[in-house]
């Protein structure tokens, strides 16, 4: 594994200086509640952000991206505080959708729905989870119920969502329905919209363990919504092929982020366990509170070496699935635990929201479900360890 390049370096050096001198004084901003930062403390943050010179940093002026291993660097920085993906830009849902249209996105897509994403003009959401009650979509696209029928020169979209993350307040949307088309196009498409739309209602925000993102996760319906063809991301059918464009770096960019923030949070609990005193002496003198954070170091860094290893697949040609998978349980999982010692090692302090220590627990175990389950991404890996011992025998 090859170290981060010096272009990365300094772009991460400038991002942590920012993200520890500016962002965290606000972790306990009035305007930070259950469902998410308010979109104005969003505007204030990115507006120093821009100031400092460090918004949307995964992106270089010319319009391309860092390469995955520069931008595992970066990310790490920005997730340093809770708030510091959102204020720098590089936060989920938003970063991803710009890499899709970066990808994906026709010359004047991406002048309408990427650029004021890249300024930071704007929030998205993407629309692609569907709710259990309706036999929707959720970890298996294919039963994507969500329909789009051609209208002359628009197409029509009906359908319910759920865990639209931001939808309350975005302003681009990337709408994924089924065609049913009979011509050999039909099949998974995406689309892009502009938001809000009369059509497309937000039933409810819903109250989750996780607070960290504007707008919450909502429950969404979509009804008669008229979208111009021209608007289609792509072709017709291979919406489930840009899924996976998507997806597997936004799986490694959440590890990426969360990194960050876990590295923060052992920060706090080491500095508590240095200054605490508990039967004569500090608490990490004490084997079962100091071997809490030597497994935390092993934790931490295990992660960052899995988050490396993927990012060089990528950066390298590979399609992610199988490295995004295993990257993805493995750092959930080593996170989970490091944050729970966090929580364990400050006691009563860890429980409340004195610190951010709690909200990064509490993140945590949200980040081992979405972008897929520890148990989804393991029964992947399964399937493929089957295929290759098939083709082995043959």
């Amino acid at each position: 594994m090859t170290a981060p390049t010096e272009r990365a370096r300094t772009i991460g050096a400038a991002v942590e200086a920012f993200v520890r001198d500016v962002v965290a004084p606000y972790e306990s901003d009035p305007r930070l509640d259950a469902h998410g930062p308010s979109d104005a403390l969003v505007d204030e943050l990115r507006g120093k952000a821009r100031a400092a010179g460090v918004l949307t940093p995964h992106i270089l002026p010319d319009g391309t991206h860092l390469t995955q291993r520069e931008t595992a660097y970066v990310l790490r920085q920005s997730g340093l505080s809770p708030l510091g993906p959102i204020a720098v830009n590089t936060a989920a849902p938003d970063e991803g959708n710009m890499y899709l249209l970066g990808k994906v996105g026709s010359d004047d897509q991406k002048r309408r729905f990427l650029d004021p994403l890249m300024r930071g003009d704007a929030r998205s959401a993407f629309f692609m989870t569907e709710p259990a009650a309706d036999g929707g979509a959720g970890s298996d696209p294919s039963m994507m119920q969500t329909t789009a029928t051609l209208d002359g020169n628009h197409w029509v979209v009906n359908g319910r969502k759920a865990f639209i993350t931001g939808a309350e307040g975005a302003k681009v949307g990337i709408v994924m329905a089924k065609s049913d088309a009979t011509d050999g196009t039909g099949g998974a498409c995406m689309f892009l919209v502009d938001l809000p739309d009369p059509a497309i209602t937000i039933e409810r925000v819903l109250d989750t363990i996780d607070s960290s993102m504007p707008g919450g996760h909502a429950v969404v319906r979509i009804d008669n919504l008229r979208i111009p063809a021209d608007q289609m991301l792509g072709h017709s059918g291979e919406g489930f092929k840009y899924a996976q464009i998507r997806l597997a770096p936004a799986r490694l960019s959440h590890c990426m982020r969360w990194l960050g923030a876990c590295v923060r949070a052992h920060e706090i609990a080491t500095d508590y366990a240095n200054r605490r005193h508990a039967f004569g002496k500090v608490l990490i003198d004490h084997e079962g509170v100091g071997f809490m954070l030597a497994e935390n170091l092993i934790d931490l860094k295990q992660a960052e070496l899995m988050i490396d290893w993927c990012a060089d697949a990528l950066d390298g040609g590979a399609n992610g699935g199988p490295e995004s998978s295993m990257t993805k349980v493995a750092v959930s999982e080593a996170l989970m635990r490091v944050a729970d010692r966090c929580v364990q090692v400050m006691g009563g302090t860890g429980v409340t929201g004195d610190t951010i220590v709690e909200q990064v627990f509490r993140e945590i175990r949200a980040f081992r479900i979405y972008d897929g389950p520890t148990e989804v991404h393991k029964w992947s890996l399964a399937k493929k360890i089957k295929r290759d011992w098939k083709a082995a025998q043959a």
